[in-house]
């Protein structure tokens, strides 16, 4: 499935379930008049970023412009291909760079459109915990490697991360065996040279790699991991992401086929857009105008999701916490009076 990083296959969702019930009061319900007479549909990706902008995206158009909401569960292709059909009207998430043929397919028809950019800051690479760079005074931790910054320098510290089962060699972090990533990674400790020295170590499934990644840190124990972000492991553990060379896409290309695995180059940093139907962008012109505003970070995303885990709280949870403290942020994505609707709603 993609519209995530590079073989990222997400994190599954704490829950499907995001249908809101409109409370406004009957003078405000009656002050917004939705353009269609129908639910706007989103598109359910199963992950928690997406689920999170969707049940942001659905409580403003609910609470602001008076509309109803619905979301199809799925995954990522039957979705695409319903956005390209009409079933779907709104996709929170597609990843520019990596994005998948059956939207493809559905652009170069004209029955889809990107309409505005989401966030920009999408990252991907190989990580450490920022206390084994810079140490952390709160915590008594001294520095572990102050003098680590780019993966050339990890001969170095074999020791340092030295994997338990496998004296004498450190231990990578991979993603889980069938995910795209972990292929270009196993690519990547190949072309630096370090498959001799590291352990390239799978874990079985995303959610161990993230407890993996969570244990080290409370800990206060070293680690070096692939992940992405946004995710709530971003949000909850600073990491440093160590130096690659800059990305190339004919040598990531190769690293991620293993026709060429002599060099090796950045993840690249993606741009996730929000996609809508044309057909829907005909019909809601104020909700298209809206959704095309509509512009996060990678960073507030991860924040928003570490509250989500945090607070064991529901996608609808943490975008009602987003509504409520970053008012600064999303009231430029309305008008006036729709920001007052939904903010009189919260």
């Amino acid at each position: 499935m993609k519209f995530l990083p590079a073989g990222a296959a997400a994190l599954m969702a704490i829950g499907l379930g995001l249908s809101f019930q409109l409370n406004a009061s009957p003078a405000h319900a009656a002050d917004a008049s939705c353009e269609i007479d129908r639910p706007v549909m989103f598109a359910g990706l199963n992950y928690d970023s997406a689920l999170f902008h969707n049940a942001v995206a659905r409580y403003i158009i609910e609470k602001g412009y008076g509309c109803q909401t619905d979301a199809l569960p799925g995954e990522t292709i039957p979705l695409l291909t319903g956005t390209g059909k009409g079933d779907i009207d709104v996709v929170m998430e597609i990843w520019r760079d990596n994005v998948a043929d059956a939207w493809k397919k559905a652009e170069a028809a004209g029955t889809v459109k990107q309409i505005g950019v989401n966030f920009d800051d999408a990252v991907e690479g190989w990580f450490v915990p920022s206390f084994v760079i810079k140490g952390d005074k709160e915590r008594g931790i001294e520095p572990m490697a102050p003098d680590l910054k780019s993966v050339s320098d990890l001969p170095k510290y074999t020791k340092l991360f030295e994997d338990a089962e496998e004296p004498g060699k450190g231990r990578f972090y991979n993603c889980p065996s069938g995910w795209v990533c972990e292929k270009v990674n196993t690519n990547k400790l190949k072309a630096y040279g370090l498959d001799d020295s590291f352990t390239n170590f799978r874990p079985g499934t995303g959610a161990a790699l993230s407890a993996a990644i969570a244990s080290a840190n409370k800990r206060a124990q070293p680690i070096l991991f692939y992940y992405w972000g946004p995710t709530w492991v971003m949000g909850l553990y600073d990491s440093v992401k160590l130096e690659e060379p800059a990305y190339n896409k004919e040598i990531f290309d190769k690293l991620k086929d293993g026709s060429d695995t002599s060099r090796a180059t950045a993840y690249p940093q993606s741009t996730v857009t929000v996609g809508v139907n044309t057909g829907f962008m005909k019909s809601a012109p104020k909700l298209t105008e809206f959704l095309s505003h509509y512009h996060t970070s990678s960073a507030l995303v991860s924040e928003m999701l570490a509250y989500m885990q945090d607070e064991g709280e529901k996608p609808e949870g943490a975008a009602e916490h987003f509504l409520k403290e970053k008012q600064d942020i999303w009231t430029k994505w309305v008008p006036e009076d729709v920001a007052e609707r939904v903010k009189d709603s919260l």
